[in-house]
């Protein structure tokens, strides 16, 4: 078959193929590109830096086992290294959604650094794509370790450290703003008295609980199923082979890197995958329940509850002149929706294990590395520019002698039913619970500066402090 014009003819071992004339990659990777014309979507460049890093790994691994060549080894080296620095980003050219065990993908990481490592070689080698760079591996194993390690890293390198800086800030938040009492809520309705940092130490302890969850789940990814080859019986790789090349990805990677002893469940499930999925999408809820309250406490700032204010980052309308929206917040709650949608995916396609092989890696690997660096990103930007900024209003305090709830303080002295009695006078006559119970229940001033003091309400048993 004659080339066409800016095309060079390449095979593989259903025939020859046209490819590109500057493409690196060969002819089974044009097939894929054409029979997958799917989407725009594509694996991305952390996935394939870390695809570079394995199979880099593999060859020295291979080399250090006296079965590859050390010239040919060198040349792998040295092109997946290109690899890893995102040199070839450009020519990673499958579609996300293609064969489900990553073939595809694993086929053009094979080809692009075959081609390269042939041009970096010296005199006759020639670097074949299968028998060399994808020595003693399977797309089967590589795709699910290179998944994995991916979303560890993002979880060890983007998640836990921005979950950990919005943690530092509500805390320090909580500190700032423990004198401040206001009125508790609970159904949305006046509830008894609560410290400000009081709710703001809830919301640090909810990020934290969250990188409680997270953290087990860097280990747990970071056991791989490379060794497995095919069907996890590790088929033509030595037996140390995968063991060398894990040692080596811990040590690049700062992750405790292990070959698998269940093979055969590490590439026939996405589990492990799942479980990690399900830690970050508790740890997007978390923050969308942050994100609605800040919205609410700040709402107004007349017709609101108006007790916070959030830092003004941009107009908030095109119509309404002066008015600021909290668009910080809004971001951060569309990011969990779009990250509870990822969830459902990773999900969906934990369902589809038959037999020895998951054929869902590509989507769900995706789906659970866009989920984590997206909430990274959201939470770094949620915490530098909307969280660091608030401010307290004297709204909250102003509510406190209004708040009918105050009667649950004379609930000990005058019991329940009275206690009702006096609320509902308040409530009907615009009263204080102060200014009824004085009239209605008996009590002395001495006695409701004690049964109503909002401070003792907030710590009826200690004198509680700001956790730290």
């Amino acid at each position: 078959m004659a080339g066409h014009p800016g095309t060079r003819t390449e095979r593989d071992t259903m025939g020859e193929m046209q490819v590109p004339q500057d493409a690196y990659w060969g002819a089974s990777t044009q097939r894929a590109v054409l029979n997958f014309p799917v989407s725009d979507l594509r694996y991305p460049a952390a996935f394939i830096h870390i695809l570079g890093r394995l199979k880099r790994a593999a060859a020295q691994a291979n080399a250090g086992l006296g079965l590859l060549d050390a010239a040919i080894a060198d040349a792998i080296v040295r092109a997946s290294a290109e690899v890893v620095d995102g040199t070839w980003d450009s020519h990673f050219v499958v579609d996300l959604f293609q064969t489900g065990s990553g073939t595809s993908t694993n086929t053009n990481a094979n080809e692009v650094i075959a081609r390269r490592a042939s041009e970096l070689a010296t005199g006759e080698v020639r670097v074949h794509a299968n028998d060399h760079v994808n020595m003693a591996q399977s797309s089967n194993d590589v795709i699910p370790t290179v998944t994995h390690l991916t979303a560890a890293v993002a979880l060890q390198d983007a998640l836990l450290p921005a979950l950990e800086g919005a943690s530092k800030t509500l805390r320090a938040k909580s500190e700032e703003f423990w004198p401040i009492l206001k009125t508790g809520r609970t159904h949305l309705q006046d509830a008894t008295p609560v410290r400000l940092g009081q709710e703001f130490a809830g919301y640090a302890d909810q990020l934290e609980l969250g990188m409680e969850r997270l953290r087990p789940h860097v280990a747990a990814l970071s056991e791989v199923a490379l060794g497995g080859t095919a069907v996890g019986t590790g088929v033509n790789a030595h037996e140390r082979f995968a063991g060398a090349v894990c040692e080596r990805l811990a040590e690049e990677l700062g992750l405790p890197v292990r070959e698998t002893a269940r093979h055969f469940q590490a590439q026939s499930t996405l589990d492990t995958v799942l479980a990690a999925s399900g830690a970050v999408r508790a740890a997007a809820v978390s923050l969308q329940k942050i994100a609605n309250d800040l919205r609410w406490l700040a709402s107004g700032p007349r017709a609101g509850l108006g007790e916070l204010v959030l830092p003004e980052v941009q107009p908030g309308s095109s119509i309404m002149p002066g008015k600021v929206n909290p668009v910080i917040a809004e971001s951060v709650v569309q990011v969990v929706a779009q990250v509870i949608g990822n969830d459902a995916s990773v999900a969906a396609a934990a369902q589809g294990g038959y037999l020895e092989l998951n054929t869902y890696w590509p989507v769900a690997g995706y789906n659970l590395h866009q989920a984590i660096v997206l909430l990274a990103s959201a939470t770094a930007n949620f915490d530098a520019q909307c969280l660091a900024g608030i401010t307290a209003t004297a709204t909250g305090p102003e509510s406190v002698e209004r708040g009918l709830m105050m009667a649950t303080g004379l609930s000990p002295a005058i019991g329940y039913d009275k206690a009702t009695a006096i609320a509902k006078e308040a409530a009907a006559k615009g009263l204080t619970i102060r200014e009824v119970a004085k009239s209605t229940a008996g009590l002395t001033d001495e006695q409701l500066d004690v049964l109503l003091d909002p401070e003792r309400m907030t710590a009826p048993f200690s004198d509680d402090q700001p956790s730290r």
